[in-house]
C-alpha cells in the first residue's frame, strides 16, 4: 500500500515569487517543512471580488511555471526541465521511449501538494515512467475564481507548448503521455491535451472545477485525448457535475465520500482512489443509464462493469459508472 505521508520538497526558488526570471532548483523531496508556499486564509476569501494577488493577476505561465522531473533514477531529487533548453534535457535522465506522467496540481495547491507527493512514488512504484510535475502555483494563487480560470486556461496553453518542445528536441510522441489533473488542474489537463501536438493518449481528471466552468468552451472535453476519464468525488462544489469525459466515474454517487467530515476531503478522495487504483487495480464500477442514476444509486440495470482508473487507458469504453468504497484504505472493496 502506498504511503499517504506528504513526500515533495520544492526550492522556493523555483517558485517565482518576486523573481524576475526564476532558475528552477533540483527539488529535494525530504525536506518539505523548510519551504514555503502560498496558502489563502478564510479571511483572504472573504471577499474575493475586492482583491487579488497581483502576481497572479499578472500571471504568465512562460515566464513562471516550472518543471520537475522525476524518474527511478531520481525518485526523490528531482531534476528541472526549462523551455528551449536542449542541453539541459540531454542531462536529464528523461527518456523517450518511456511513458511520461504529466501531473497538474489544483486551486490554492502547489508542487508540494498531496496531490502530488501521492502520485509521484505510487507511478513509479508502479512503472518505470518519466514524471513531469507542472508547478503553476502562481497563477493557482489566484482568489477570484474568474481569474484563476483565465489562470487555468493560460497555463494549459503553455504547458503544451512545453510539451511540443520536449516532443521536438527528444523525439518523444504524444501517445506516450499520460496526463493527470485535479480541481482547476483536471480542466487544464484537458486544455493541454487539445494544445498538443498530436493525440495524447490517456488524460485523467480528478473531481475537475465547478464553480465557472459550466457551460465554459475550456472545460474539461471528452476529445481532449484518445481516451479520457473522470473521477467525481465532490459534484457541486468542488468538483464538476455532468458527463465529460469518455468515461466518468462516480464513487459513492459522487459528492460524499465514506470517512470524510468536509468537501476538502471528499474533494482529495479522487486522486487517493486513483492512487490505489494504480497500486491495486481495484475499483469495478457498475453502468448507469446516466449521470442521474449515478448519483441517486440506481444503476444495476446496464450489464456493463469497468475499473476505474489504473495505468492504462481503456481505449473504445464509454459511459458513466458507479462503485462504492470503504471509508479508509484500503478504499477499493473488490
Amino acid at each position: 500500500m502506498y504511503k499517504l505521508t506528504a513526500l515533495l520538497c520544492f526550492s522556493i526558488l523555483g517558485l517565482g515569487y518576486g523573481l524576475p526570471n526564476p532558475l528552477p532548483q533540483s527539488l529535494d523531496l525530504e525536506h518539505l517543512d523548510q519551504y514555503d508556499t502560498f496558502t489563502a486564509s478564510e479571511d483572504d476569501l472573504v471577499d474575493s471580488s475586492m482583491t487579488d494577488l497581483s502576481d497572479a493577476t499578472r500571471y504568465n505561465p512562460v515566464q513562471t511555471n516550472v518543471y520537475h522531473l522525476f524518474t527511478r533514477d531520481n525518485p526523490v531529487v528531482s531534476q528541472p526541465l526549462i523551455l528551449n533548453n536542449p542541453t539541459l534535457l540531454q542531462t536529464t535522465n528523461y527518456r523517450s521511449d518511456k511513458r511520461t506522467i504529466v501531473l497538474v496540481h489544483g486551486w490554492f495547491e502547489s508542487v508540494i501538494s498531496n496531490f502530488n507527493s501521492v502520485l509521484i512514488p505510487v507511478f513509479l512504484a508502479a512503472e518505470d515512467v518519466n514524471i513531469i510535475v507542472v508547478d503553476w502555483s502562481v497563477g493557482a494563487s489566484a482568489i477570484d475564481h474568474r481569474i484563476a480560470i483565465r489562470n487555468t486556461i493560460a497555463s494549459g496553453q503553455a504547458v503544451a507548448a512545453f510539451i511540443n518542445w520536449v516532443n521536438e528536441a527528444s523525439g518523444s510522441t504524444p501517445v506516450m503521455y499520460h496526463i493527470v489533473g485535479h480541481g482547476l488542474g483536471g480542466h487544464q489537463a484537458g486544455i493541454i491535451g487539445r494544445n498538443v501536438d498530436g493525440d495524447v493518449a490517456y488524460i485523467t481528471a480528478l473531481d475537475p472545477a465547478f464553480v465557472g466552468w459550466p457551460n465554459h468552451p475550456d472545460r474539461f472535453n471528452r476529445n481532449d485525448g484518445q481516451y479520457t476519464e473522470v473521477i467525481h468525488t465532490n459534484y457541486g462544489i468542488n468538483g464538476y457535475l455532468a458527463d465529460l469525459g469518455h468515461v466518468d466515474f462516480y464513487p459513492n454517487g459522487g459528492i460524499s465520500m465514506p470517512g470524510c467530515d468536509s468537501n476538502a476531503c471528499d474533494h482529495a478522495r479522487s486522486f487517493f482512489y486513483f492512487a490505489e487504483s494504480i497500486t491495486s487495480g481495484g475499483f469495478t464500477g457498475r453502468q448507469c443509464v446516466n449521470y442521474f442514476a449515478a448519483v441517486l444509486g440506481r444503476c444495476d440495470v446496464l450489464p456493463g462493469r469497468l475499473q476505474m482508473g489504473g495505468l492504462k487507458p481503456k481505449f473504445g469504453r464509454t459511459g458513466v459508472f458507479l462503485l462504492e468504497t470503504n471509508a479508509a484504505p484500503p478504499f477499493s472493496q473488490d
